[in-house]
């Protein structure tokens, strides 16, 4: 009797024999040297980063990441709140110290306020209006962003005369991962009508996806699983269809958030991220501004 039943099928594997990135797990150190060698050709010039996103994607988060790394300690320049709040305010800019040097990287990132999944047409439409300047640099630092209203031709944080360093020379879209496919239309609207005027300014554009651990269990358990894992693939694919950010554009990492200490492998997702993000900045610094 029992030759007349088959066993059910094994449930299908949710990690890939080989991963479709490869990363260097091993080699902090050499790709630190590789961010490090990342500079404009003008003396000067800074790679300006502008960090856009919906209330708890983790742009600060990952700013703050970004210089843990780099410090070799946990740093917190931006300050943190829960999901459903947003600390960030204002047009605020970070730079990075090198190292014990009394240097700083030559690139900076901009984190300014988020803006909430269900807002309205008329607070997106300003919202939108006012990240498009920031792109050409006309915002300056400390405006305080007001979903209410768009800066105005009076505000003296509007800069009428931006220089290179002003304009922004890469827009990194920060993706919650595990809510991406709860964000509603009329915020990817919002994201594409940015993502239109990126490009009409040849500003490239990234998709950081964040939260990886919280959408994936295998990443969860091994951070290394990052590019195996099947599930990880597909919303790298559905953020790619739905706002048009190629694949290879698309980045994800895990951010710190509740550790008290750096982990390597982390540490080398936060750094293979960043090092793609400032090569694209220093393309674009050099091709407009050299």
């Amino acid at each position: 009797m029992g030759g007349w039943f088959s066993s059910p099928p094994a449930p299908p594997a949710p990690l890939l024999s080989t991963p479709w990135r490869e990363i260097n797990w091993c080699d902090k150190q050499g790709t630190l040297q590789s961010v490090n060698a990342i500079r404009p050709k003008t003396e000067g010039r800074v790679i300006r980063i502008l960090l856009h996103g919906l209330i708890g994607a983790g742009k600060s988060c990952f700013t703050n990441s970004v210089d843990s790394v780099l410090q070799g300690r946990m740093c917190f320049p931006a300050l943190v709140a829960n999901s459903s709040d947003c600390c960030t305010k204002k047009h605020t800019t970070y730079k990075f110290n090198n190292g014990n040097q009394d240097t700083v990287y030559p690139f900076v990132i901009n984190d300014n306020m988020g803006l909430r999944n269900n807002c309205s047409r008329s607070n997106r439409n300003n919202h939108v209006r006012d990240i498009e300047l920031a792109l050409k640099g006309h915002v300056s630092e400390g405006y305080t962003f007001n979903p209410e209203r768009r800066i105005s031709m009076d505000d003296p944080f509007l800069n009428l005369k931006p220089s290179a360093n002003d304009k922004v020379h890469v827009l990194v879209f920060v993706i919650d991962a595990n809510k991406f496919s709860q964000m509603n239309e009329k915020a990817v609207e919002m994201l594409l009508d940015i993502i239109d005027e990126a490009r009409r300014l040849d500003i490239p554009q990234v998709a950081l996806l964040t939260k990886i651990d919280e959408v994936c269990p295998e990443i969860q358990q091994d951070v290394k699983n990052v590019y195996k894992s099947k599930i990880l693939r597909g919303k790298m694919k559905e953020v790619s269809t739905r706002v048009g950010i190629p694949e290879n554009c698309i980045l994800p990492v895990k951010n710190y958030s509740e550790e008290l200490d750096l982990n390597s492998d982390t540490d080398a997702l936060i750094l293979s991220a960043l090092k793609h993000i400032l090569q694209l900045g220093n393309d674009h610094v050099n091709n407009h501004y050299a």
